[in-house]
């Protein structure tokens, strides 16, 4: 049974660093630091939290430990970026050519 979930475990692991490695190409082919943020920002925190859960499986006794990490990422992950993308804004980094709309400036103009 051991071997079964430790099995498991890596198998849950390797898909979090698939996650993590789609974030890295995500962060070399997206056109603007808006999009680099939302890509490196979504598959981070998903394959952070696969990554620690890969863990849990793998070793029980550390499962608590690996719970409060998930936690801190799932809330300290989007609100960090969030604010690094609201602070590029308001310092007027340039959006994408390809970029149709900006919901900021737009909420801005009103």
């Amino acid at each position: 049974m051991g071997s079964i979930m430790s099995l498991v475990g890596a198998l849950v692991a390797l898909l979090g660093s698939l996650f993590l490695l789609l974030a890295s190409v995500g962060l070399i082919r997206m056109p603007d630091v808006y999009n680099r943020m939302q890509a490196g920002t979504k598959a981070t925190t998903l394959g952070s939290i696969l990554f620690l859960l890969g863990i849990a499986v793998a070793e029980p006794s550390w499962a608590i430990r690996l719970l409060i990490l998930v936690l801190f990422i799932v809330f300290t992950n989007p609100v960090s970026s969030h604010v690094m993308i609201r602070s590029a804004h308001h310092a007027g980094v340039p959006l994408a050519k390809q970029t149709e709309s900006d919901a900021l400036k737009e909420g801005e103009d009103e």
